[in-house]
């Protein structure tokens, strides 16, 4: 490749829609182009890094038994309708109609197209298992697209789909996909965690997400010093045991003029109802929140929360605990239907199974109620009083108040102990770059794909779910190769492995520059040669380090001595090298950090 016709603009400002570093630097030089919020445009030296880490995941796909297949991105209604995901996938489909008023979607996920073709192809259980994979362009409405290729609506993925006759099976190709994963990740040099996640639209019994940590990451997940890792939405609580309320006083209704807030109620509290023992703090208190549900009907649902005072509901966990449903908050012409409602002063014991019955038919009645689950049996709270400027105090779950279940709905913090005992909990952010799941049977059940197993009788496959983000990856390995200067690829997803320079205006220069990189090239090594006669050696200098490949040789001065100048782009370390011997000490350093790669 030369620079002089290579398709590419290097800009020396960031772009003002950026805010994270690889959408700066990938935008700035010349492997991506935005075209539409959340949907780029792959410039030449972006496609050589997605085809490398395209090749990477073929080669580990194809080593379990994989094999590779390619659907249509564009696909019509029925099959999603029979899965019921044509409207519980919600506002992130793109939906549209032919010149015939035929529906069709840009697929966000294949689940449907794989069970389908299986099920096309197959009827024994001599037939399996088998593992189908794909490298597919995808859709997703998203509502805000942000950080270049980490959200977009438009987006390279690895989808693959396991189809076996029994659950052990399932299992085998679930742990096949799993050590996958783990050797792409480190073959791609991504940092990973591995944690529990939830299911959500998919479904399934089993799920883990891969995330790479990173501060710029969207998805927060916990771990603690034992091992245990989990995306927060995913976190069980550890819950108190219920206590003995026989000898607890009975509630009592006082007047908490103003105190509308928890902040205001426990002031209050400590002012004109202080406790003997010590102070009343925000976790005596009980925190009902408002909430509606959409469902995929349309239907709007008010449902009530109850947390510890001194918890904020985490809107994600209460979305992952609801789904397909869309969670937002509850708006005041939502609330009007509940006249038990009074905004600031609500309690639990006019809501769910402690308020007004619904009908035979269920509607009507008090909204549905759900707990924390720290809120157990004979744990005492101040509530609100459902009148204005009044609160319960006192008031005993399983006493004085039931609900309609337990939600895990609460934020998790920094210190709350892991669910599996293995220490406190610490907080970080990352960036999913894949996503395994044990589907079950949900889809083959939906769309009727059975085989005839050994007995001659019909059984339903099972399945699994595995994605990979590449052009997430993209961003992923941008975001954790970069210093102030530009990006620092790693060589096995470089570009190019070597960038020669020519410096300076003597044809000398550019001669021994163009031998070197024939010389290169001729040993296999991917060079890109910056030719330009008429640009500065600054320009030259900033834009390779802009450009991030992995070996920087500079062609220039040194000539009269017989030598160019070899810098280590990563590192920043340099030397130098005999003109006659730079072509054979490059391709060496440059396979022996490809095998390092491999290993």
């Amino acid at each position: 490749m030369k620079m002089s016709s290579l398709f590419v603009r290097t800009l020396r400002e960031d772009p003002v829609d950026a805010e994270v570093a690889s959408h700066k630097l990938l935008v700035r030089a010349g492997y991506i182009r935005r075209a539409a919020p959340g949907i780029y445009t792959w410039l030449p030296l972006g496609l050589r890094v997605l085809g490398k880490i395209e090749a990477i995941v073929r080669e580990e796909m194809d080593a379990i038994g994989a094999q590779e297949v390619h659907f249509p991105a564009l696909l019509p209604r029925d099959p999603y309708e029979e899965t019921g995901r044509w409207t519980g996938y919600g506002p992130n489909l793109f939906r549209l109609k032919d010149r015939k008023e035929n529906d069709y979607l840009l697929a966000p996920t294949h689940e449907e197209m794989f069970t389908l073709l299986v099920k096309d192809l197959y009827s024994s259980y001599k037939d399996l298992p088998v593992i189908l994979y794909q490298i597919q362009t995808k859709y997703r409405d998203e509502a805000r697209p942000r950080a270049g290729l980490i959200r977009g609506r438009e987006f390279i993925m690895k989808d693959s789909y396991s189809f076996d006759v029994d659950d052990d099976g399932l299992s085998a190709a679930y742990d096949a996909h799993r050590a996958a994963y783990m050797r792409v990740f480190r073959r791609l040099g991504l940092d990973y965690v591995i944690c529990s996640a939830m299911s959500g639209a998919m479904g399934g019994s089993r799920s883990e997400e891969f995330l790479h940590p990173t501060p710029v990451g969207e998805d927060t997940f916990v771990r603690s010093q034992g091992g245990y890792a989990a995306n927060v939405e995913a976190v069980t609580t550890v819950a108190p045991l219920p206590r003995d309320f026989t000898d607890l006083q009975p509630a009592r209704l006082l007047a908490t003029p103003g105190a509308h807030t928890i902040e205001s109620l426990v002031t209050f509290a400590n002012l004109h109802y202080p406790r003997e023992d010590r102070a009343w703090v925000a976790a005596d208190t009980l925190k009902v929140v408002f909430v509606t549900l959409i469902h995929v009907n349309g239907e709007r649902e008010v449902v009530v929360i109850g947390v510890p005072g001194d918890r904020d509901v985490d809107m994600r966990r209460l979305q992952a605990a609801f789904d397909p449903a869309e969670v937002t908050t509850a708006t005041p012409e939502d609330l009007a239907r509940h006249p038990e409602i009074v905004p600031g002063y609500s309690g639990p014991q006019a809501v769910g199974p402690n308020g007004a019955p619904r009908r035979e038919d269920g509607t009507g009645g008090a909204p549905r109620f759900f707990i924390d689950p720290r809120i157990v049996d004979g744990t005492s709270w101040i509530a609100g009083g459902n009148a204005t400027d009044m609160h319960v105090f006192g008031l005993v779950a399983g006493r004085d108040f039931t609900a309609d279940g337990i939600i895990e709905a609460a934020e998790v913090r920094a210190g709350d102990p892991a669910p599996d005992g293995s220490g406190p909990l610490e907080l970080a952010r990352g960036i999913e770059i894949g996503h395994i799941f044990q589907l079950g049977r949900k889809y083959a059940e939906a769309l009727g794909l059975t085989v005839l197993d050994q007995n001659g009788k019909a059984t339903i496959v099972t399945m699994g779910s595995y994605g990979i983000g590449i052009s997430r990856a993209v961003a992923a390995i941008a975001e954790a190769y970069h210093d102030d200067f530009g990006l620092t690829w790693p060589i096995q997803v470089a570009p190019a492995h070597v960038h020669i320079i020519a410096t300076g205006k003597e044809d000398a220069v550019f001669g021994a520059a163009a031998e070197l990189a024939a010389a290169l090239d001729a040993r296999g090594v991917e060079t890109l040669y910056d030719d330009r006669p008429r640009v500065s050696a600054g320009v030259k200098f900033a834009d390779a380090e802009l450009l991030g490949l992995p070996w920087v040789v500079v062609v220039g001065r040194g000539l009269a001595s017989g030598t160019v100048e070899v810098r280590e782009r990563r590192t920043g370390a340099r030397f130098e090298v005999p003109v006659a011997e730079a072509a054979g000490v490059l391709a060496e350093r440059v396979e022996t950090a490809l095998q390092a790669a491999r290993d």
